[in-house]
């Protein structure tokens, strides 16, 4: 029994995604659920807050800041 895979002899290709495509935002509005999630926070009274605030003063771009 073989326990090599058929992909391991290929060379690996380069699979980089261009940075065009790599933005989040689909044209549709930032929540604070959104950036709370984003930034890898819980969804707590707490965390909403400080996205609402963000939201405030950086408006959509504050998302764009967490994610390529």
């Amino acid at each position: 029994m073989s326990t090599s895979q058929p992909d391991a002899s290929r060379p690996p290709e380069d699979r980089t995604t261009p940075d065009g495509l790599l933005h989040a935002r689909t044209g549709t509005e930032v929540s604070p659920e959104d950036l709370v999630l984003a930034a890898g926070r819980d969804l707590t009274p707490r965390n909403l807050e400080w996205a609402k605030r963000k939201l405030a003063a950086e408006g959509p771009a504050a998302l764009d800041k967490l994610l390529p």
